[in-house]
């Protein structure tokens, strides 16, 4: 008996974005390690790049992820 099943293909409605591929998928067609989702609709997936640089962007500017020491070892590599 195997103690882990495979999953099959994702339920409908359920959109991803691949990143090998560069492109939108319904249903995880590629491995998990290659996607983002999933998203509840074809339109946020085709918006994944952009969702993604904004929340970089904003994770970069928040002052509570920047704190001493890594103020610290970025005057020490730089």
């Amino acid at each position: 008996m195997a103690l882990f099943k495979k999953r099959t293909a994702g339920k409908p409605g359920e959109w991803y974005y691949c990143l090998e591929h560069g492109k939108v998928e319904e249903g995880p067609e590629c491995p998990a390690k290659d996607r983002f989702g999933p998203y509840a609709s074809r339109q946020e997936a085709e918006h994944a790049m952009a969702t993604a640089r904004e929340k970089n962007l904003q994770w970069e500017n928040d002052p509570r992820w920047h704190d001493a020491s890594s103020r610290d070892e970025d005057d020490a590599s730089g």
